[in-house]
């Protein structure tokens, strides 16, 4: 039977009306001190997802549901902790977690620092470090599954060693950290990429259960791929950003995404610390391994920090989260979704998530209640800040 227009009409709003993003905030921490880096998995083994955070004098973790806080470790290193890594790498339910630290981006020399850490019998306790080898200026690690599927920590700088030459120096060593059966041994590495500057972030790119991990780098250069192979690391270039082209400045944050279809796209924040977030979609009739198009999506953000990439409406794509915290040029800060129905990059909507509220250093999200619907977790700097966004939309 044909609905009448009224009806119809009506059920269409109520669909369009269930995509719209509907967060409630829930500030669990404000002493935040910068809140360099976020990371969301199981600390304790409870089957629930803690937060964890990098800030600049302690490693914190938050626990699920009270957002309890414990400290892993004060005061590593006489500078600043940088970044975090937490994954469930041996399959006990637990994670593992690394941390970066030394944060000295003026120091390509001297600074920089790589720990692993040990656990108690009680995680609710400070965790012992292992100090690893490294390159200065430390600034981003993740866990990453490998060809043999064990778990290697691949730790990406801000620059290259002794190069202070504008990021026209050496280029950044980004190795991968293979873990012994002690952990307290030292730890080969192998090098994974070494010729971009200015590096600033990387994503993890999905695979299968049990296969190695790609990954997406970004840095002064554009973004690149990095696919493993038995001789190495392959490269595909994402985006190409020459030096001579002043519209192209390179890349500072980068994360994967997906449209309904399995289409991939990858979205970044250009330049570093920048205005604008940019869609690379592959070119429809190109070389699959040439380089992607481009659309900016918006040049509205104000310094921005933090990319994140998940299904939070239900769309069964990925739509992106970005966050700006305005510290290079005071202004606003936010953290807004960018969402589409459509499959071919177009069409994009946006609303905030949080409007003033979070000068936002990093965001992730994760399902922190188990309604299999993603929360947004974001570390505010001059903010000083870290909020749950729990979503609030219907099934």
């Amino acid at each position: 039977m044909k609905l009448p227009s009224f009806v119809a009409f009506f059920a269409i709003a109520a669909g369009l009306q269930a995509q719209m993003p509907d967060f409630k905030a829930q500030q669990i921490d404000d002493a935040v001190g910068i809140g360099y880096g976020l990371a969301v998995a199981d600390v304790n083994g409870d089957q629930r997802t803690d937060i964890l955070l990098a800030d600049s004098n302690v490693i914190v973790w938050y626990e699920n549901p009270t957002w309890t806080k414990h400290v892993i470790a004060e005061k590593l290193t006489e500078k600043d902790h940088v970044c975090i890594a937490a994954r469930d790498i041996n399959g006990d339910g637990k994670c593992e977690i690394a941390v970066g630290a030394e944060w000295n981006p003026g120091d390509t020399v001297g600074s920089g620092a790589v720990f692993y850490m040990i656990p108690p019998a009680d995680r609710t306790q400070k965790w012992e470090p292992v100090k690893l080898t490294h390159e200065p200026v430390t600034h981003r690690m993740k866990w990453v599954r490998n060809r043999g599927g064990r778990y290697d920590l691949v730790v990406v700088p801000l620059h290259g060693r002794g190069n202070d030459k504008n990021g026209e120096g050496d280029g950044v060593r980004v190795l991968a950290y293979h873990m012994p059966d002690d952990p307290r041994k030292e730890w080969n590495t192998t090098l994974v990429q070494g010729t971009m500057h200015k590096t600033h972030n990387l994503d993890i790119i999905p695979a299968p259960a049990g296969e190695a991990e790609s990954l997406l780098l970004c840095g002064r250069e554009g973004v690149v791929r990095l696919d493993p192979t038995d001789n190495g690391w392959k490269e595909q270039w994402i985006a190409k950003h020459p030096k001579d082209n002043p519209e192209l400045q390179g890349a500072g944050e980068v994360r994967y995404g997906a449209f309904a279809g399995g289409q991939p796209y990858v979205v970044t924040i250009e330049p570093m610390h920048g205005d604008k977030l940019v869609l690379y979609t592959p070119p429809p009739d190109g070389p699959k391994n040439g380089t992607w198009q481009r659309h900016i999506l918006t040049s509205e953000l104000v310094d921005g920090h933090a990319i994140a990439t998940h299904d939070l409406l239900g769309l069964n794509n990925r739509q992106i989260v970005v966050g700006w915290r305005a510290q290079q040029k005071i202004g606003k800060v936010a953290v807004k979704l960018f969402w589409t129905t459509k499959e071919d990059g177009n069409g994009w909507q946006n609303a905030f998530i949080d409007d003033g509220g979070m000068a936002c250093e990093d965001a992730v999200c994760a399902d922190l209640d188990g309604d299999r619907k993603l929360e947004v977790i974001a570390a505010g700097r001059r903010s000083k800040n870290l909020k749950i966004y729990w979503n609030q939309r219907s099934q």
